[in-house]
């Protein structure tokens, strides 16, 4: 599964796994906003790498958990859904709106195989300080370079470069983030 290659999810190990990120999942998800201390130390027990500082918003979901590798300064808002099959890297200071979905996994195109049921799975790689719109989907194998902006909505099928503006279906660089730029991201589109 981490190489790439074909597997099956039904595998005993993986079954195991997943439950035990769902358990996790489920103690985060049903906490109660003023217990902190009790979010942090389930987060920290599920992802893989999270930095010292963080902020997570349930509801929030994953496959596995112990895939994703965030650095300091994660924020991510209600919602968010991260497929981690394959490692999901995550830079300092990444922010995810609403609903973002990200996508490690993936399945094989030719219908037989795919039927009979493996599965595949590509690295995600988000690098610092980008910020993710609502509802942006992040799909399989993508790289998203440092200080870009991806619209809301957005379907990010190829990777996008360092410090550009990008959006739509599939998303596309609108333009280039000048140095200092502080306009709001709605003067930006």
């Amino acid at each position: 599964m981490l190489a790439g290659q074909l597997y099956l999810a039904s595998d005993p190990e993986l079954v195991a796994e997943r439950l035990q990120a769902r358990r996790l999942l489920h103690r985060f998800n049903l906490s109660a906003p003023d217990e902190s201390a009790l979010r942090e130390a389930t987060l920290r027990e599920l992802f893989g790498r999270i930095g010292p500082s963080f902020s997570i918003e349930p509801p929030f979901y994953c496959d596995y958990g112990y895939n994703i590798l965030a650095d300091d300064g994660l924020y991510m808002n209600f919602g968010c859904v991260v497929l981690d099959v394959c490692p999901v890297h995550i830079g300092a200071g990444v922010m995810f709106g609403p609903y973002v979905q990200v996508y490690a996994a993936h399945h094989p195109l030719d219908a037989r195989l795919r039927c009979a049921g493996p599965e595949l799975g590509s690295p995600v790689w988000i690098e610092d300080r980008v910020w993710v719109g609502g509802g942006a989907k992040i799909c399989p194998g993508v790289r998203i370079g440092r200080d870009s902006v991806i619209g809301a909505g957005s379907v990010v099928t190829r990777d996008i470069p360092p410090g550009v503006v990008a959006a739509g279906n599939p998303c596309r660089v609108l333009r280039d983030i000048p140095a200092g730029d502080l306009r709001s991201p709605e003067e930006l589109l």
